[in-house]
């Protein structure tokens, strides 16, 4: 099985929990993990799950003016992640692509800061409704980690982050076999 786990990151933190998500796939199944803007297209094609995460602006996903301040403050503490693309995010990727089949499993994740979700909001809320129009099944609820300002994530929210990602294989893996028992 193979699974694609595509990422957008300002700081760093979104892609230390993507890669840490990868990490706990990878027991069994085969885990990609790649930034937004350096999707392919047709990459999604043949994969069991895609996995799309990205940091919380403004109580939701970001956008291209919320990038830009993001980016002009990490520029200014030379915290910038240097995968960063301003102009390509998780929302114009959404809004671009197509499950490679119709039901293709997905699942949200996204970064936030400490607090409440309803003090801080949430990007996985959005992500998971875009992955929904674009004709993905989730596999799972979204699902949030909490970072602190600039390049802080705590290895706790890393270590939870790769027990997700064990987690969504063991439902990729049930949800296949039961398929195969059908």
């Amino acid at each position: 099985m193979e699974a694609l786990v595509i990422y957008e990151s300002m700081y760093g933190n979104t892609r230390r929990v993507a890669e840490a998500i990868a990490d706990g796939l990878g027991g069994a199944v085969a885990a990609s993990v790649v930034p937004v803007g350096d999707v392919e297209e047709g990459r999604i094609i043949g994969c069991d799950l895609v996995v799309v995460g990205g940091p919380t602006h403004v109580h939701g996903m970001s956008r291209p003016s919320t990038r830009r301040r993001a980016a002009d403050v990490g520029s200014a503490t030379g915290e910038l992640d240097v995968s960063t693309q301003i102009n390509v995010g998780v929302r114009e990727w959404l809004a671009a692509t197509r499950a490679a089949v119709p039901g293709q499993n997905a699942v949200a994740f996204d970064t936030r800061n400490h607090g409440l979700e309803i003090i801080t909001g949430s990007a996985a809320r959005g992500i998971s409704e875009g992955l929904r129009k674009a004709g993905f099944q989730l596999l799972a609820d979204g699902e949030s980690f909490e970072v602190g300002p600039g390049p802080a994530v705590d290895q706790e929210e890393i270590d939870r982050a790769s027990r997700w990602g064990a987690e969504l294989a063991q439902l990729l893996v049930e949800q296949q076999t039961g398929e195969n028992d059908e």
